[in-house]
C-alpha cells in the first residue's frame, strides 16, 4: 500500500516538511509576543519543557498511527483492532483540519500582497502597491485564491516531487531569510532592548497560571497536533526509519524556529520603538497577531527607506514561505482520505477539495466580522484540544501495547528497553491528556477564576 500511496525518501526530506508543517504563522507572530508578554526566557524555558512533555509524546503517537495504519485519520482508526468507535473523530478531525486551512490562506493571502508591496514600490507603481494593502472583497479573494492555486499546485506533485520536493527547497530558505533579517535587525538602533525583553528571564512570572497555560497552548498548537497533519505524514515514513529521533529531530526544529523568530520580531519591534512607531496597546501589552504584522513592521520598513523595501519583501516572502509549508500538510488531509478511502486519483481529488475549502474561504471573506473570529476559537481553541485528547485516549488506551512497540521497532530494534518506552507510555496514557484537557478547559474558565 505505501507504494501506491508514495512515501518520502529520505529522512531529512521527512523532517523538513513535517517542521514545515508545524512551523507556521503563529510561530513566527504568535510565540515572539507571548514570550514578551511572559517573563521572556522564563517562558521559553516552560515552553520547552512543555513542548517535550505534552507535544512531543503526541507527535509520537500520531506518528505511530500513522506509520502503522499507512492511512488517513479514517483510514487509520478503520483498519486497526478497537478503532471502529473513532472513526466519527476521524471525519470530525479532516473536516476541521479543512476549515482551519480555509481561515488560514485567508491571512496567508495578506502575506502573498505584502509580499508584492515592495516590488510594486519598487517599479513605481504606488497605486498598485496602495491598492494590496488595503482591506477590500476583491483584494481578499484574489490574493487568496493566488495562494490557494499555489498550495494545490504542490499537493498534486504528491508525496516525494510535491511535498518532499518543495519543502526540503523552502524551509533552507526560511531558516536563511530569517537569519539574514535577525544580524541586519540586531544591527538597528533600539534592538538591544528587544534582546533584553526577549532573552533576560524574570522568574517571578514561572509560577504565574498565565504564563504556564499560554507556554501549554503554545507547545500543543505549533506542532500542528491533533487533527491528522502529523498522522498522515507519518503514514509517509519508510519502516527503516527511527520514529522516536525524527520526533525529536521536528520538535526541536519547532522549537527552533520559533526561538529565531523571537530573536526576528521582538527587536524589530523595539527598532520600530524607537524610530516613532508605537507597538503597546490602550493596555500596556505588546502588539501582537495581525496588528503587529500589518501595521507595527510595514511602518518599520517604511522608517528604513530604501533599505526598507528590501527587507519588507524578504520578511513577507518568509511569511509566505512559512504558511505554505502548513498550508500543504492541511490540504494532504482531507486530499490523502480521498486518495486512500474513495480511490480518486491524487490530481482529481487535490482540485475538488481545494475548490470546497476555497469556497469556504469566500464565505468567510464575506462575512468576515461574523465567522472570522469565531472559526478561529471553534477550532484552535475547541475542536483541536478535543481532537489531540481522542489520540492519547486511542494509543494509550486501545491501541495493542504490542503493535506500538513492533511500529516503533522497524526503524530501532533495541527501542523496548529504552528510556523512551519506560517513560513515554505514561506520559502518553496520563500525563498528555490531563494537559491537553488543561488547554481545552482554561480559556473557559480563567475570567470565573480571576486569573
Amino acid at each position: 500500500m505505501a507504494s501506491n500511496r508514495g512515501e518520502f525518501s529520505s529522512s531529512l526530506g521527512f523532517i523538513m516538511a513535517a517542521a514545515g508543517s508545524a512551523i507556521g504563522l503563529g510561530n513566527i507572530w504568535g510565540f515572539p509576543a507571548q514570550t514578551a508578554q511572559n517573563g521572556g526566557a522564563a517562558f521559553v524555558l516552560v515552553y520547552l519543557v512543555l513542548a517535550f512533555i505534552i507535544g512531543y509524546p503526541l507527535l509520537m503517537a500520531e506518528f505511530i498511527i500513522g506509520r502503522h495504519s499507512r492511512s488517513n485519520p479514517v483510514g487509520a482508526y478503520s483498519s486497526i483492532k478497537g478503532g471502529k468507535p473513532f472513526i466519527p473523530a476521524g471525519y470530525y478531525g479532516i473536516f476541521i483540519v479543512g476549515i482551519i486551512m480555509s481561515f488560514y490562506l485567508i491571512i496567508a493571502g495578506w502575506m502573498v500582497a505584502y509580499t508584492v508591496e515592495p516590488v510594486f514600490k519598487f517599479i513605481g507603481m504606488e497605486e498598485a502597491a496602495t491598492w494590496v494593502t488595503t482591506d477590500g472583497l476583491i483584494r481578499n479573494i484574489l490574493f487568496t485564491t493566488i495562494f490557494y492555486l499555489m498550495t494545490i499546485g504542490i499537493i498534486t506533485g504528491g508525496v516525494k516531487a510535491g511535498i518532499e520536493k518543495w519543502s526540503t527547497r523552502l524551509m533552507p530558505a526560511l531558516l536563511v531569510m530569517m537569519l539574514l533579517l535577525i544580524v541586519y535587525v540586531l544591527t538597528l538602533e533600539g534592538a538591544s532592548e528587544g534582546l533584553k525583553a526577549y532573552l533576560l528571564p524574570d522568574f517571578s512570572k514561572i509560577t504565574d497560571p498565565n504564563l504556564i497555560f499560554s507556554a501549554l497552548g503554545q507547545s500543543f498548537f505549533s506542532l500542528s497536533l491533533g487533527v491528522g497533519t502529523m498522522l498522515v505524514y507519518g503514514s509517509y515514513i519508510a519502516d527503516k526509519e527511527n520514529l522516536v529521533k525524527l520526533g525529536v529531530f521536528v520538535t526541536l526544529a519547532d522549537i527552533g524556529i520559533a526561538f529565531f523568530a523571537g530573536l526576528l520580531i521582538i527587536p524589530a519591534m523595539y527598532v520600530a520603538a524607537h524610530n516613532g512607531t508605537v507597538i503597546y496597546d490602550d493596555h500596556g501589552v505588546l502588539i501582537s497577531g495581525p496588528n503587529l504584522i500589518f501595521q507595527v513592521l510595514p511602518e518599520l520598513f517604511n522608517s528604513m527607506e530604501t533599505w526598507g523595501v528590501l527587507v519588507s519583501f524578504v520578511f513577507f516572502l518568509l511569511m509566505v514561505i512559512a504558511a505554505i509549508t502548513s498550508s500543504i500538510s492541511m490540504l494532504e488531509v482531507p486530499v490523502s482520505f480521498a486518495v486512500d478511502n474513495k480511490n480518486m486519483g491524487r490530481t482529481k481529488s487535490t482540485w475538488l477539495i481545494g475548490g470546497f475549502f476555497w469556497l469556504v474561504s469566500i464565505v468567510i471573506i464575506f462575512n468576515f466580522e461574523a465567522l472570522f473570529g469565531n472559526v478561529v476559537t471553534f477550532t484552535t481553541e475547541y475542536s483541536q484540544p478535543l481532537l489531540g485528547l481522542v489520540i492519547c485516549i486511542f494509543i494509550g488506551w486501545v491501541m495493542n501495547r504490542n503493535s506500538v512497540l513492533e511500529e516503533l521497532k522497524k526503524g530501532n530494534p533495541d527501542i523496548e528497553n529504552s528510556f523512551f518506552m519506560k517513560v513515554w507510555p505514561f506520559f502518553v496514557r496520563f500525563i498528555a491528556p490531563i494537559l491537553i484537557f488543561a488547554v481545552f478547559i482554561y480559556p473557559l474558565v480563567k475570567d470565573r477564576i480571576g486569573l
